[in-house]
């Protein structure tokens, strides 16, 4: 979340104006940082809030996020006809804690469980507090052996790329726990087996591989990863978990990568998050998270609480959470099944590679990546283009309402200032061509400058998602 110190005020000052066609008469301004001193009618503060949000820009030119802006008509109407549902009060509402259970095991046959009938798994908040969960359990476990080994277990440390994705910042920082990055070099953009081993030793409590890296979509080598880890048990008896990123691959690799070995298939994988909210293609608000089997997941962080009415167990940061969008998952994976997924996946994988080729033959680019692994690719300017900056690009395509960041590389490649696409489904061959067409005008435009533009910094400080 965003941390707030002051009222941003500024221009628009301490007070929204009210329409009269909506508001009662005498009714002109309210406050716009404090509670207004009496009610409103509901068509007056919606209006209120309805032209506020104009102000946002089109979610489906926003081609920055990897999260879900659109679900069919069907969806929507469950939306609506689930929203007053909490997760977390499983014996208030059983049946959508059946349809948690559900998706739960769907997602281990998914991911080639061995044991996805008795699955150990939940739904969250978002893939972020997956993450943490994930991260918790890998702690813990380490903690138990360390104990039961006569060892000291007051320094574990985790290790992850330099390109991942902040939430292992803050679960590093949180709770406790010593991050190693992995730097990246030249051309490896992102954490590779060889590069991975000299970070680890016997107080590592994982190696976090991201399968999907936010910053230009590619896979990190888990299988690789995995191969080097049990090469160094054997050398050293140390045994090093592997918990698998998944926040986006995990709901597009099964379908159109089946072959390519990341997930339970690989014995070292001991736990596995991915985001319903992204590839998942659920409205924001839902993430997985699945452990191997139930000895990857202490039974200590489990707690059980009857003051809802029965006896719940339950792992999560968080307590009360909205309950649709895992009606919404269940709704997704009942329609779509494997077919329907696989269809989606590959048409945002295809737009990705006509986008990414299209922009490589346009001249002032070069492509870090082509979108072959996620639907998404990162392309920058060519060394020889010294008029314009891929922050100015990116602030001329928002003056076409497409939202393109602009960012630049971890330590060690932040020369690499680089803008990425995420392509979503909901952006169709046409949609795609209509920013190709906005990008070349873009293009052309500063093809005839006379002149460099001014030079600045940028203004946000660099992307992070």
């Amino acid at each position: 979340m965003a941390v707030y110190h002051e009222c941003p005020g500024g221009r628009r000052g301490g007070e929204v104006a009210l329409s009269p066609l909506f508001a009662r008469p005498g009714e002109k301004r309210v406050p716009r940082y404090r509670l207004n001193d009496d009610s409103l009618l509901p068509d007056t503060a919606y209006q209120v809030v309805a032209d506020e949000l104009i102000a946002d820009g089109c979610a489906r030119f926003n081609l920055a996020t990897f999260v879900t802006t659109w679900m069919d008509e069907h969806a929507d109407r469950l939306y609506m006809e689930t929203a007053d549902k909490n997760m977390i009060d499983k014996d208030e509402y059983p049946q959508t804690a059946e349809l948690e259970s559900r998706c739960v095991h769907m997602i281990a046959d998914l991911w080639h469980s061995p044991e996805a009938k008795q699955t150990v798994g939940t739904s969250t908040i978002g893939s972020s507090e997956a993450a943490m969960l994930g991260g918790l359990a890998l702690k813990r476990r380490w903690q138990q052996r360390r104990k039961a080994e006569g060892k000291p277990a007051d320094a574990p440390n985790i290790v992850f790329g330099q390109n991942v994705q902040v939430v292992w910042e803050k679960f590093a920082n949180y709770f406790e726990v010593e991050p190693r990055y992995v730097p990246l070099e030249g051309d490896d953009l992102h954490m590779t087996a060889e590069r991975m081993l000299p970070f680890v030793d016997e107080n590592t409590i994982g190696v976090v591989p991201v399968l999907g890296s936010t910053f230009d979509g590619s896979y990190e080598p888990v299988a690789d990863i995995c191969t080097a880890l049990d090469g160094y048990q054997a050398k050293t008896g140390v045994d090093i978990p592997v918990h698998v990123d998944a926040a986006s691959g995990g709901f597009v690799a099964p379908f159109i990568q089946p072959d390519l070995v990341w997930d339970f298939r690989l014995e070292r994988v001991a736990s596995i998050n991915a985001s319903g909210h992204k590839y998942g293609l659920v409205y924001p608000g839902v993430g997985w998270v699945v452990w191997r089997t139930a000895a990857n997941l202490p039974e200590e962080l489990v707690f059980r609480v009857n003051y809802l009415g029965g006896d719940m167990p339950t792992f999560a940061l968080n307590f009360s959470r909205p309950g649709a969008q895992v009606v919404l998952q269940y709704y997704q994976f009942l329609r779509l099944g494997r077919g329907g997924f696989e269809r989606v996946q590959q048409t945002c994988q295809d737009v990705a590679v006509h986008l990414s080729g299209a922009i490589a033959g346009l001249g002032p680019f070069e492509l870090v990546s082509e979108g072959r692994d996620l639907p998404v690719f990162a392309f920058k300017l060519k060394d020889t283009v010294d008029t314009y900056t891929a922050y100015d690009l990116s602030r001329t395509l928002r003056e076409h309402g497409w939202l393109v960041p602009a960012y630049s590389y971890p330590p060690k490649r932040e020369d690499l200032v680089v803008l990425r696409i995420v392509v979503r489904n909901g952006l169709s061959f046409d949609l795609a061509d209509l920013f190709l067409h906005d990008l070349e005008r873009s293009v052309e435009w500063y093809a005839n400058l006379s002149g460099p533009m001014p030079r600045e910094r940028d203004p946000h400080g660099g992307f992070r998602h």
